[in-house]
């Protein structure tokens, strides 16, 4: 028998990313609260590589003394998201990443993916959910050839939630 080959999807303009200042319950957000008119879509601000979120796993060691083998079990875990954005501090139209993630901002990142980003969020989209407050502002070093950029740390202030589903609000 042979494996059918899944279909894959291309990363290229299908990942949008959401500034949502508040939602009530990230593990359900509601597309009023995604699509509220105090969200920013980050989207098109960030860099190709510009959405670094990792899980690092540490892991708990249950040696035994009958054992010559070391077994092991899973331990927590730590959830870290750097992003990278391009800014233009003379037109404000074209600053919107930078004015809304200011250092000690709180609020969430929703980022969908896999659905071209143009279009809107909606409900039944499943989406990952990630609260946050936003540290310093890096300016990257100038470099010919390129854009301005902005790296910034936004630490993780609460429980991660991947693949949740937007429902309808209110």
């Amino acid at each position: 028998m042979t494996q059918p080959m899944p279909m894959a999807v291309t990363t290229n303009g299908t990942v949008a990313v959401r500034f949502v200042p508040a939602i009530a319950d990230p593990a359900a957000p509601t597309v009023t609260e995604v699509n509220a008119v105090s969200s920013v879509d980050l989207s098109c601000y960030l860099t190709g590589d510009g959405y670094n979120a990792e899980t690092s796993e540490n892991t708990v060691e249950d040696p035994r003394l009958c054992s010559k083998q070391i077994f092991e079990a899973r331990g927590d875990y730590t959830d870290t998201l750097e992003l990278t954005y391009v800014f233009n501090p003379a037109s404000p139209d074209d600053d919107e990443a930078r004015t809304t993630l200011p250092p000690g901002t709180a609020g969430f990142l929703v980022t969908r993916w896999g659905v071209d980003s143009e279009d809107a969020f909606a409900t039944g989209d499943i989406v990952d959910v990630i609260p946050f407050e936003s540290g310093a502002q890096r300016k990257n070093a100038p470099a010919r050839n390129s854009v301005h950029r902005i790296t910034q740390k936004q630490f993780i202030t609460g429980k991660v939630q991947d693949n949740v589903a937007i429902v309808a609000g209110a």
